[in-house]
């Protein structure tokens, strides 16, 4: 472990990948009746709001799910959320105050609702008000909620799966992240003292903002995303005349639809003429959460040792803390 990882980082990233059976348990004795539901509405704000977009991605690709989801980031719920609404309220801290504002609306709206946290004000308040609460219990000392996306996910699917709505997953696959150490290690090196765009199709959307998350937060520099087919349309433009030090990778999996590997290849071709640095990641696995994991755990390697690059220890975001305590 190097003495910049004061939190010891390395071992969360080797183990939570394959977490998702204790995230399953932590939702296995939550029950709602099964309705009539309009949607479903996942509130949360920065890692508490990861585990949604992982959820909506995988409820749209991997199951017979029929409800919208929307992941809701902010203070108020949706317009479209109402009484029929299966709201599900995030925040692993249980302080945040963007949550807790839409708890308290979804109090007021009458929906039905299901609190996720680690405790806080978020489980008095549901505790109050007799709303069930998934309750984290996580042994990693500092633990940062941007990594309890796989937990959280599993979590929120088991509690579709006791209401009705889902199948339950049987098997998740296994992950050997610290196969992958190296590579990320190595696309750090190459990356570093450039901006990073992280690219995917629009079903792996969820993964390439988590690329960028992750990067945010523990390498501490700045870094972009976005998908196809949307990104050919506008962000393509701006890179006629780059004016920073871009370094674009693409997350590719072998099940995108053929029109949207044919524009990722045709972009980096055009990039690759403006001497943009590019790198591609064929995502392993056989099915889309196995795909998405893969990646999750590339990404993860890459910023853990960008922040070493940079000299910083990826676990704590002061930033983010010093802002809580001048709002």
């Amino acid at each position: 472990m190097s003495t910049l990882d004061k939190s010891n980082l390395r071992n969360v990233i080797l183990e939570y990948p394959n977490q998702l059976k204790l995230g399953q348990k932590f939702a296995e004795d939550i029950h709602l009746p099964k309705e009539n539901f309009s949607n479903l509405i996942i509130c949360g704000m920065g890692g508490s709001a990861l585990p949604g977009d992982l959820l909506s991605g995988y409820l749209q690709v991997a199951s017979n799910f029929s409800l919208p989801v929307y992941v809701s980031r902010g203070y108020h719920l949706p317009k479209n959320a109402d009484q029929s609404s299966l709201i599900f309220i995030s925040s692993y801290s249980g302080n945040t105050e963007e949550t807790i504002s839409c708890l308290e609306e979804a109090i007021l709206l009458g929906s039905k609702n299901v609190s996720f946290c680690a405790g806080g004000k978020l489980e008095q308040i549901s505790k109050e008000n007799h709303i069930p609460v998934v309750k984290y219990s996580i042994a990693f000392a500092n633990f940062q909620p941007r990594f309890a996306a796989t937990y959280a996910f599993a979590a929120m699917h088991q509690v579709l799966t006791n209401i009705g709505l889902c199948s339950k997953i049987e098997k998740f696959p296994a992950i050997d992240s610290l196969s992958l150490e190296n590579s990320g290690q190595a696309l750090a090196k190459k990356i570093k003292n450039h901006t990073p765009v992280i690219y995917a199709s629009d079903k792996f959307k969820a993964l390439a903002k988590n690329w960028k998350i992750k990067i945010n937060e523990n390498a501490k520099t700045p870094a972009f995303w976005n998908y196809f087919p949307e990104l050919n349309h506008n962000e393509m433009v701006g890179f006629t005349n780059p004016i920073n030090d871009f370094y674009v990778i693409f997350l590719k999996s072998e099940n995108d639809q053929p029109e949207v590997k044919k524009r990722m290849d045709i972009t980096r071709d055009l990039y690759q003429r403006k001497s943009l640095p590019c790198y591609e990641i064929i995502l392993k696995g056989e099915s889309y959460l196995e795909e998405f994991l893969f990646g999750l755990s590339f990404g993860d390697w890459v910023s853990y040792y960008l922040a070493l690059e940079y000299g910083q220890d990826p676990t704590p975001v002061d930033m983010v803390e010093d802002f809580k305590k001048m709002l």
